[in-house]
């Protein structure tokens, strides 16, 4: 491995804004932000709109588009013509 072309490897605090999940994890991200964690560590901080905790498919909050009133049956029966042969 060359010695200067690699970016710096080091653990990175991401936050969502939502809800203000922390959680921490090894990137290459550039910060110019850092944050000081529970245990004494300063760490380069990165922030999220959203995560697995506020994301509704991860939360169980997501709506399927086939349950909402046919929707999903009234295009294809709009736009779905089958191809000319």
């Amino acid at each position: 491995m060359k010695d200067g072309i690699h970016p710096e490897y080091r653990e990175v605090c991401f936050v969502d804004l939502s809800n203000g999940f922390k959680f921490v994890t090894r990137s290459c991200l550039n910060s110019r932000e850092t944050t000081k964690m529970e245990d004494g560590r300063e760490l380069p901080l990165f922030k999220l709109d959203t995560s697995s905790e506020s994301h509704p498919f991860y939360t169980g909050t997501q709506k399927s588009v086939d349950t909402m009133g046919g929707r999903v049956e009234r295009f294809r029966n709009k736009y779905g013509k089958t191809a000319a042969k």
